[in-house]
């Protein structure tokens, strides 16, 4: 069967290239559904999706949104329309891609709709802002954005190669047909979390848990790493939980760049996932800052560049409370199955004997609030190691392998 690839586009400024992009598309043998996310002005070409079937969708008729028309009533209707519409073909093994084309406004809906739909769907977003910060389009998802260099405003040599390029890329990807494999042999795959801090202590966990025949993702735990994780979690592609990097509480107490969002740390307890779970990174906190420049709240905090723009002060013990306190909270819905694993001798390299953030008073009194602060369903287990001890690390692993196995 012919794989489809869904084109996302306002047909009424779009509508020469979208039909351009079919054509590609057709070309190398795929099947493509044109979506018309727009609302006003006349289409170009005849959509396989029209305006008012995504409207409808959306749950507002195009004749309502066109009694007073405005983007901003507009573009969630269309966005909520496409991503149901598209959803629906994903679930009937009618849709393998999906291509967008847009400025500002169209990168924005486009952008919205896929990340509304699975990983692994292949994504690819042609847009005129794309060489800029895309985080806001991309987020979490795995967008492929490809920069349109000149506007998407008519069809010229170089406009023809840059859609014929981006039509390849979407057909090649839904050639691919990698799906994910959430379950393998039955057993499931693994998300863990890695800070560089950490990074000798997750490559021997990685080693351990192959040699058990477990696959595991890594995700670098900068604010959307932790998010990604816990996304996947909700999909159903992560089984169990290693989380050895909590550095992202740590950032979202104190302004710091790795800070990810409230739910961080709270839905692997909710979901009743096996977690082991370890305050990686948790010691300090990490600032973008001017090259080798400390700012003036925290000259008084001990503190090392992790590189010339990224500062890493270490919290004081009261601050360090906090810390435990706020990981402590997040992990009350945890309906067990789950383990904290304490490295009494240091969170991370920084923290640990001969470390250049090393404080032995501030970490006791981390333990003890973090221990006061567990709800019961989590089990504490101690031990006299730095967190990347090898022996630390085997423990760690070896207690989340006998959660998932029992």
């Amino acid at each position: 069967m012919s794989k489809v690839i869904a084109i996302l586009a306002t047909l009424d400024t779009k509508g020469a290239e979208a039909d351009f992009v079919r054509q590609q598309i057709e070309r190398l043998g795929a099947r493509a559904t044109i979506v018309d996310l727009g609302v006003l002005g006349t289409p170009a070409v005849e959509a396989d999706v029209p305006r008012d079937e995504v409207a409808h969708a959306g749950g507002t008729p195009l004749a309502t949104l066109l009694r007073q028309p405005t983007r901003e009533a507009a573009q969630p209707v269309m966005v909520a329309g496409a991503t149901r519409l598209l959803r629906e073909r994903l679930g009937r093994g009618e849709l393998h891609a999906v291509l967008g084309l847009g400025g500002l406004q169209g990168t924005a809906a486009c952008a919205e709709v896929m990340r509304a739909l699975p990983y692994g769907v292949p994504k690819v977003m042609v847009s005129t802002v794309a060489s800029g910060n895309v985080a806001a389009y991309v987020d979490i998802k795995d967008v492929t954005m490809v920069f349109s260099v000149g506007d998407i405003l008519g069809l010229n040599a170089f406009t023809r190669q840059i859609l014929a390029n981006a039509a390849g890329a979407a057909f090649g990807m839904a050639q691919a047909g990698q799906p994910i494999a959430a379950d393998r042999r039955g057993k499931p795959l693994i998300g863990m979390t890695n800070l560089g801090v950490l990074t000798d202590g997750a490559m021997r966990a990685l080693d351990r848990f192959a040699a058990r025949g477990y696959e595991v993702i890594v995700f670098h735990a900068v604010g959307t790493g932790g998010r990604a994780m816990e996304q996947m979690m909700k999909e159903g592609i992560l089984g169990a939980v290693f989380d050895y990097a909590l550095g992202e509480i740590s950032d979202e107490l104190f302004g710091g760049l790795r800070a990810a969002t409230p739910e961080r740390l709270t839905v692997a307890g909710r979901l009743g996932l096996p977690q082991v779970l370890c305050p990686g990174g948790t010691e300090h906190v990490g600032l973008l800052v001017e090259p080798n420049v400390v700012p003036p709240a925290w000259r008084e905090h001990r503190h090392v560049f992790h590189s010339p723009v990224v500062l890493a002060p270490r919290l004081r013990a009261d601050e360090f409370v906090r810390v435990a306190r706020e990981i402590g909270a997040r992990l009350q819905h945890t309906q067990g199955r789950a383990v904290m694993m304490l490295p009494l001798r240091g969170t991370s390299r920084y923290g640990s004997e001969g470390g250049p953030l090393r404080d032995p008073e501030g970490d006791r009194a981390f333990f003890r609030a973090l221990k006061e602060s567990l709800p019961e369903a989590v089990e504490v287990v101690e031990a006299d190691a730095g967190a990347e001890d090898p022996g630390f690390v085997d423990a760690a692993v070896d207690r989340l392998i006998a959660l998932i196995e029992r």
